[in-house]
């Protein structure tokens, strides 16, 4: 049996999920739930759950301060949030697991299922995600890759380009290093869109400021400062021509 708290100042949303996982999770004892930052402290300093539920945006706070009274919280979190297009993008960057409001019931069991395995994400992933909450209009710092075994924190600006490789993407960095991440290339093509990376071809994701040149010639390709050469796809010429013009005008 284990045991969880949820944490949701929204009363029909935290009855709703409590009601859920009682229906559908025999196997999780709900021992305690609060609406607040400090409903949440006074309950984590009785009892230490094996999973809490936190949604981000509380009345007296956010998630990340009850995280932060309790540094040496052992529960699995599961971050729950409203839909939002820049809280997902946050959970993205910072490659951390969340259930978005509304969830379905698979949605739900999914992340427990995750939770019951997960590593609990350090401190510099929770601050990526705490920043690029914070702050969703500017372009983030850095970003949380997965790899087969591990996740590796890499600044944004270290990136040069991204390869397809069937369904897993190849990072190249600044420094040489090579990182494969097992997510797809429009995965990262969406989430990194707006923030001076291209997708030039169906197989290649490029760093704007990566690049030197773009020749005409030879079908079209870009020229990077690495000097690497970089096919460009017959549909995406126009675009990277006047995306060129633009940034060197």
């Amino acid at each position: 049996m284990l045991t969880a708290i949820i944490v949701d100042d929204m009363p029909d949303a935290l009855q709703l999920l409590k009601s859920d996982i009682e229906a559908n999770h025999p196997e999780i004892k709900i021992i305690d739930t609060a609406q607040s930052v400090v409903g949440a402290a006074k309950s984590l300093r009785n009892k230490e759950p094996d999973i809490l539920f936190l949604d981000i945006m509380l009345g007296d706070g956010t998630g990340f301060d009850v995280l932060e009274i309790f540094p040496e919280l052992q529960s699995k979190i599961i971050f729950v949030t409203a839909s939002d297009e820049y809280a997902i993008r946050a959970f993205k960057f910072a490659a951390i697991d969340y259930v978005l409001k509304p969830y379905s019931n698979e949605e739900l069991a999914q992340a427990i299922a995750k939770a019951k395995k997960q590593i609990q994400p350090n401190k510099e992933r929770l601050n990526i995600l705490k920043d690029t909450l914070s702050a969703p209009e500017q372009k983030p710092d850095k970003i949380s890759l997965h790899t087969l075994d591990k996740i590796i924190i890499v600044n944004l600006d270290d990136i040069i380009r991204c390869e397809s490789d069937s369904n897993n993407t190849i990072f190249y960095l600044q420094d040489g290093q090579k990182i494969f991440v097992t997510k797809t290339l429009k995965y990262f093509a969406d989430m990194l869109k707006n923030y001076q990376f291209l997708r030039v071809h169906q197989s290649h994701l490029v760093n704007l400021q990566c690049i030197s040149a773009f020749i005409k010639t030879d079908g079209g390709y870009l020229m990077l400062k690495n000097g690497e050469n970089i096919p460009v796809s017959v549909r995406k010429k126009n675009e990277v021509m006047e995306i060129l013009d633009r940034l060197h005008r």
